[in-house]
Order: structure tokens, then C-alpha cells, then sequence
């Protein structure tokens, strides 16, 4: 992407803002190398990087369980700079500086921890954990360099056993040459010999402080002498060779620590590539999350990319951060603006007052433009811009002494520059077009710029006050107007944009507010011709109108939340009451059902004590249902969802039915006669009585809820085949398998309960039959028959459900 308007859009500024977010030298370097680039996929991955980064530091910002995958917020701080060592390192032999190594470990241990801490967080940011993933795992290589170099920059004794050796040999040389010095002493205290009682080094050797008159009193080596020249530091004899021994082993020392130093830098050397690759992801995601920072602050967003076939540029709250950063150390804010361009409606045409904020707002559009295409979020509540080639401006007053160019010359000279090298991809930023020159030939020119602009397909923004362009933005397809909004109370801007209108420039109501005599003003006013009075008094009563119509979409918009609230004001008490209402047919049904269940069991407790006939039982059974179809009519919402053949819902071929003792609703594919028809329950078709029919069910679900289905355990046995088998004079192999297969379909048709006829015999069958329930899938329990289904010669078996 070309930026040649990159300073005129004060992306510079913008970069020592974001600054304030970079912390290391790796980080200022990544900030330094921030530009808009012209490649789209690159950029619209580092956004999404970005967009990963701010998710991250909301979730480190609050309070989360410590567990491995936490968001821990690491800082970059403190990182050293590797640029010499790496450059050191890259000359073949070359030793690195003990700190330039501690630097390099600290730099590699950081490094490791940030990549363990966002590999672990892999499954919600992805692309934060692909970048760390790219950065070595050297554990192996901070192993071998723990311990060799010491805070202080200095190589650690046990480097090496003979660093270690040469150490004491050293220490120990330096106690036998303080040994003898003090010796000497104690010898010369009281014979004014020496000047101080104290041992020091010059020139790397030990001495003690002689007066200068009685040096030809000891014998040793002047290695110096005091300022005044009152005392020599002197070597004594006896000391001599003890401090050679010395300087051998220190020059020893020396040569043992170099050479480690080349050992641990031939290692750094191995990993040079890796390490320079690992340094510079440290600086990206350093960057990364620099610009994360600044969206948090700044309330910035990541921006989108319209499609090549359906351009758009949506920006919407639009702030210019600059200004805004700025405005806030005052503690003041920016006034948004939203404004939306597109394939159909590529020019904008701002104007209205002077210092209204036209100038802001297109350096705004500008700025923003660069930044998404740098990867940097944008300061709106929503942006979509479309991919720009190239960002043109033309900005100020561009006057050129030395170049002997006029106003108006630097003006045309820098729209020359922007006519020629504007494409269908490009934005355009013009102030104050056709300034510093005749209003009428300045319009004309506006004009032929913009519509050359226009037939080109470039998105332009450009601010006028000639009322040449404003016309020209009201006529022409595909441009449209805006104005910078003015308070004609105050007589001041407002610095809101509204689209769809010019404006006007206010001049002479700003002259009065800024206290011109109210006499010129009169006189400029009566100067004004007809046609400029016109067209002033023609953009006021637009402006009054757009002003009632945006205060009528308000009101509307106010009066709909209202509804929307009202109406799920009234949604939720509804739905209380429903509830409510529901609960207590609930309630009602249940004290029905409990009440009918228990005349029931009175009931069937009376036909056995009675051994009533078996047709006297049905009629009584039959009596007890129609009493709780009537108790359940009775119970306001719901009749008559109840019983079979009743109301709305009479028994007919198709409709879905409930049986007794079969869990699975039926469907009755046909009548056969008055009191049998044939059903589908699941994947079995059966033939069963209307008396097994205890619901007649409704085409929705809606009923199923509240209707009934009652499992009256009538003192007759049925006749259908699924809920009985026959088993005796059968061999018990026999038996086992058809009971086996039996349970199996008893089963599938959701079948509760059936019974099983074995007879009494010896009762072989009995046992068999037993054994094979006692393990069987199906069967939840099994018992012997009462007396009236066949006593001990029949089983009952419930199945599971």
C-alpha cells in the first residue's frame, strides 16, 4: 500500500501513542516497523491475532480459577535488548561478554514461560498459541547455562572444576600475602616507618604505606605514591614472590574464564538462528498485545474488510484518537460521527461552519483507513472499510516560499498528483476544495475533480463551503451531502455530522459571537446577494426540517421501546397467570385422580369380597370412569380432553388412541364391527376391544399434558394375545423360548404387565419359566397370579418400561 499521505494523516503521532504500550527494545522495534500494507490475507490475520490478544487480557483481567490454560497477563518489561550479542555472535570465535550471556538466558527463559503460558491456553485463543508454538523450547539450553554466570555478571566458581580450583588457589595466596603484611606490620608499629596501619594494591599487587623520608630504611618496591608525595606504596621483599604466585593464578584465572566463555558462546551459536527467531516472535507478540491494550483503553475495534464485489465503508462512532487522547487529559470527550459509503454512493461532501470538525473528520476517515490496514484496531463502535491501494489527501494550507508557489499553485499542484494517480481503489481526503481562489471558478473546478473522482469509482470525502459543490452534491447520483451541525443558540458548532444536507458556513454568526460590531455585520449582510441569500435561507429550512424528521424518528423510536417494554411487561404477567392457572388444574386434576383412585380400590376390594359376575364388574368399572370424566368436565380448561369417543375427538380410523397397559400411544388403522378395531402401537399391529381404549389422544401434543390415562386393574382377564401366553403340555425348552420371544414383542408394544399360563403339573414348567424371568431384560418383576387370574398356575410378569 502507498502512504505517501501517511504524515499528513499524522500517522507518526499515532505511533508514539501506541508506544506508551511497548516496553522493550523488541517491542519498539516491531512499533517502529508498523506500516499499511497492501496485502490483505496478512493483514486480516495479524487483526484476527489482535482481536485473540484482546480477548485475552479481559479474561486475565478477571478473577479465574488458577488451573493450567488460565489466562495469566505476563508483562515484557525488563526484556534485554539481543541485538549486539546476536551481532556478536554472528563473528565465527567470537566470546560473548558474561552480561551479553545472562541477557541472552534471561531473554530464553522468558521466552519459555510465555510460550508454556499460551500453548496451554490453545483451545480458546488458537492463534496466540500458533505464534508461541514458532518459538523453540530451549530447556535444554537454559540447563547448561543455569548457574555459570552470576547476577552480578560475573562466571560462577563451579563453571568449571578448575575455575573452581585456581579460586581457592587464589584465595588462599591472597591470606599468605595478608599474613605477611601483617606481619610486617606489627614489626614497624612503633618505629615510624609507616605512615597507616592498613594494607592496600596497586598495580595488582599488595603494598603497605611508607613515609616517603624513610624509604631507605626497607627494602621492596615502590609501586606509587600519595598525592602530596608524603607517603610511597611500597611492596616488601618478603612479599615479592608470594604476590608473583598470585598474578600467575589470576592471569590463570583469566584464561579459564575466557575459555568458558567461548564454550557457553560456541553453544549460543549452535541455536543462533532460533534464538534471533525466538527474540523476534517475543517482539510480535509484545506488539500484539500492545495494540490490545490501546483498543481496551480506547475503546477500539477490530475492524472488517468488505468483499472486492460489494465495497463499504460503515464507520460507525468514529473517534480520532488523537484527539480523543488529547480531550481526555482535559477530561473531556469526543463528539462520534457515523457515516456509511458504498458501491452505489462513493462522495461525500462536508460542509458547515468553520471549526465545525470537517477537517477532523476527514483526517478521521484517513487515519482509520491506515490503521486497519497496519493491523491496528480502530477507534469506533463498528468499522468496515474496503482494501485501499492507496490513501490520496490534500490538507492546509500548503504555500511553498521557496518553491515560489502561491496557496492556490501548492493546492493544484497537490490535486494534479491525486487526479493522476487515483484508482477505482483508492480513498481521496480533499479539504476545502477549490480554495484560495474566485468562488465561482473554484465551484467549477471542484466540480470537474469530483466527477472525474466519481467516474473513476475512488472513495471520496472532500469539505467545501461553495455553494457550487453543494448543489452539485444535491443533483448528482452517486454523491451525497453532509454538514457539520451548528447550535443557532449558542452560535457555536456542535461538531455533529448529519448526512443527507449541506450546511452552511455560518461566517457572519460566527463573527458575531467572536464580537465583530454589530454595524459591519448589517453591511456584510445587506452585501450578500440575492442568489447567496437564497441558497442560505434554502440549507436553514433544510436543516429545520431534517431537524423535526431525525426529532419525529426519535420520538417514534422512544415510543416503540415503550411498547416493546409494555408488551413483555405483559408477556411475562401472562405468563404468570398461565402458570399460575396451570398449577392449580394441577392441583385440582390430582385431588380427581387421588379421589378416583381410591374409590377404585374400594371398589375392586368390595367385587372381591362380593365375587361379583364379571359382567356386574364391567358396568361397575364403567360407572366409576364416566363419574371422573364428569369430575374432570367440571374442572374449568380442561374439558373434554378427556375421555374416548367424547367431544371433539371421537374414535375413528387414524386418529391416535391410548391402550391400557400399553405405554406407547396407538393408532387405529380400522373398525372392525361395534366393540373391536385393529391398532399400531410402534412396529406391532394387534386387534384390541374399545374397552382397552382409555384416550382418544389430540393431533398435537398440546392436550397430552393434562389428559389421563388411568390403569384400571379390572377383576377380568384380557383376551389379547400380546398380554398372555399359553405355555402348558409344552416341553420346558419349548416353553423357554416361546416365552422368551413372547417378553421380546410384549416389549416393543410397550406392554406394562402380562401373564403367564404354565398350569400346576410337577411343576417343571413353573421353575423353568422362573429361571429364564429372573435374568431377563425385559422383566422388572414377576410374581404368582392372584386367585382370579389362576393362583400358582400362572405368573405375573411387569416389565420394565
Amino acid at each position: 500500500m502507498r502512504t505517501t499521505s501517511a504524515s499528513l494523516l499524522e500517522f507518526e503521532a499515532l505511533r508514539e501513542l501506541l508506544g506508551r504500550y511497548v516496553a522493550s527494545p523488541l517491542g519498539r522495534a516491531e512499533l517502529d516497523r508498523a506500516a499499511p500494507r497492501g496485502d490483505r490475507v496478512s493483514v486480516e490475520n495479524e487483526l484476527a491475532e489482535v482481536a485473540e490478544a484482546v480477548a485475552y487480557l479481559e479474561i486475565a483481567s478477571r478473577p479465574q480459577p488458577a488451573a493450567r490454560g488460565a489466562a495469566v497477563r505476563f508483562r515484557f518489561d525488563g526484556l534485554p535488548d539481543p541485538a549486539e550479542a546476536l551481532g556478536r555472535l554472528r563473528i565465527e570465535g567470537a566470546a560473548l561478554e558474561p552480561k551479553q550471556i545472562q541477557g541472552l538466558a534471561e531473554l530464553l527463559d522468558r521466552a519459555s514461560d510465555i510460550r508454556g503460558i499460551l500453548l496451554a491456553a490453545a483451545p480458546r485463543f488458537p492463534k496466540l498459541a500458533a505464534r508461541a508454538a514458532a518459538m523453540v523450547d530451549f530447556r535444554g539450553l537454559l540447563k547448561e547455562l543455569a548457574g555459570k554466570i552470576l547476577p552480578d555478571g560475573t562466571v560462577a566458581d563451579d563453571a568449571s572444576p578448575e575455575l573452581a580450583r585456581l579460586r581457592r588457589e587464589i584465595e588462599r595466596q591472597r591470606r599468605l600475602i595478608e599474613q605477611s603484611l601483617e606481619r610486617f606490620l606489627r614489626a614497624h608499629r612503633e618505629d615510624g616507618l609507616l605512615q597507616e596501619e592498613f594494607i592496600t594494591i596497586r598495580n595488582e599487587r599488595f603494598v603497605v604505606p611508607v613515609v616517603a623520608g624513610q624509604r631507605w630504611r626497607i627494602e621492596g618496591v615502590v609501586h606509587g605514591a600519595s598525592g602530596s608525595g608524603h607517603t610511597l606504596f611500597i611492596e616488601p621483599l618478603e612479599t615479592i614472590e608470594l604476590n608473583n604466585e598470585l598474578v600467575r593464578l589470576v592471569e590463570e584465572e583469566a584464561r579459564e574464564v575466557h575459555r568458558i566463555l567461548l564454550e557457553l558462546s560456541a553453544r549460543l551459536r549452535e541455536r543462533l538462528e532460533a534464538i534471533a527467531r525466538t527474540a523476534q516472535i517475543l517482539g510480535e507478540l509484545e506488539w500484539l498485545f500492545a495494540r490490545a491494550a490501546f483498543a481496551r483503553d480506547f475503546g477500539a475495534v477490530t475492524p472488517r474488510f468488505s468483499p472486492a464485489g460489494a465495497r463499504r465503508l460503515y464507520l460507525r462512532d468514529a473517534r480520532h484518537p488523537l484527539l480523543e487522547d488529547v480531550l481526555r487529559r482535559q477530561r473531556r470527550s469526543v463528539v462520534p460521527f457515523t457515516l456509511e459509503l458504498d458501491g452505489g454512493t462513493r462522495v461525500l461532501l462536508i460542509s458547515g461552519p468553520n471549526s465545525g470538525g470537517k477537517t477532523v473528520t476527514l483526517k478521521t476517515v484517513g487515519l482509520l483507513a491506515l490503521m486497519a490496514q497496519a493491523a491496528i484496531p480502530v477507534t469506533c463502535a463498528e468499522a468496515e472499510l474496503p482494501f485501499f491501494d492507496q490513501v490520496l489527501a490534500d490538507f492546509g494550507d500548503a504555500q511553498s516560499i521557496q518553491e515560489s508557489l502561491s496557496t492556490f499553485t501548492a493546492h493544484m499542484a497537490r490535486i494534479r498528483s491525486v487526479v493522476e494517480e487515483a484508482t477505482a481503489d483508492s480513498l481521496v481526503l480533499l479539504d476545502e476544495l477549490g480554495r484560495a481562489t474566485d468562488p465561482d471558478e473554484g465551484g467549477a473546478l471542484g466540480i470537474a475533480i469530483l466527477e472525474h473522482l466519481r467516474r473513476a469509482g475512488a472513495f471520496t470525502l472532500a469539505s467545501t463551503h461553495l455553494a457550487a459543490l453543494k448543489v452539485y452534491g444535491a443533483t448528482t447520483p452517486g454523491v451525497i451531502n453532509a454538514s457539520m451541525g451548528f447550535d443557532e443558540a449558542t452560535l457555536a458548532p456542535n461538531f455533529q455530522l448529519r448526512i443527507g444536507a449541506p450546511g452552511k458556513s455560518a461566517g457572519l454568526d460566527i463573527a458575531a459571537r467572536l464580537g465583530l460590531p454589530s454595524s459591519l455585520l448589517e453591511r456584510a449582510r445587506t452585501a450578500l446577494g440575492a442568489r447567496e441569500q437564497d441558497v442560505a435561507r434554502f440549507i436553514r429550512e433544510l436543516h429545520e426540517k431534517l431537524e423535526r424528521l431525525e426529532r419525529q424518528e426519535r420520538e417514534l423510536r422512544e415510543e416503540r421501546e415503550r411498547l416493546e417494554t409494555r408488551e413483555r411487561s405483559l408477556a411475562a404477567e401472562w405468563q404468570r397467570r398461565e402458570s399460575a392457572k396451570l398449577a392449580e388444574l394441577e392441583r385440582r386434576f390430582q385431588e380427581t385422580l387421588e379421589k378416583f383412585e381410591q374409590r377404585a380400590a374400594e371398589l375392586f376390594e368390595q367385587l372381591r369380597q362380593s365375587g361379583v359376575s364379571e359382567k356386574r364388574a364391567r358396568q361397575r368399572v364403567a360407572r366409576l370412569e364416566g363419574e371422573l370424566r364428569e369430575q374432570i368436565r367440571g374442572i374449568p380448561g380442561m374439558a373434554p380432553e378427556g375421555a374416548p369417543g367424547a367431544g371433539p375427538h371421537p374414535l375413528r380410523e387414524g386418529v391416535r388412541v391410548r391402550l391400557r397397559d400399553v405405554r406407547e400411544p396407538a393408532r387405529v388403522r380400522r373398525l372392525i364391527g361395534d366393540d373391536r378395531l385393529e391398532v399400531e402401537a410402534g412396529l406391532l399391529r394387534m386387534q384390541v376391544s374399545r374397552d382397552e381404549v382409555l384416550e382418544v389422544l389430540p393431533e398435537t401434543a398440546l392436550g397430552a399434558r393434562r389428559s389421563a390415562a388411568y390403569r384400571l386393574e379390572a377383576p377380568v382377564r384380557s383376551v389379547e394375545v400380546l398380554r398372555e401366553i399359553n405355555v402348558i403340555g409344552q416341553h420346558a425348552e419349548e416353553a423357554v423360548a416361546a416365552v422368551d420371544k413372547f417378553l421380546d414383542s410384549a416389549a416393543l408394544a410397550s406392554i406394562e404387565r402380562v401373564r403367564i399360563v404354565h398350569g400346576h403339573g410337577m411343576g417343571v414348567l413353573k421353575r423353568a419359566i422362573a429361571d429364564l424371568l429372573s435374568g431377563h431384560p425385559h422383566v422388572a418383576r414377576f410374581y404368582p397370579a392372584p386367585p382370579h387370574e389362576g393362583g400358582a398356575g400362572a405368573t405375573i410378569v411387569e416389565l420394565k418400561e
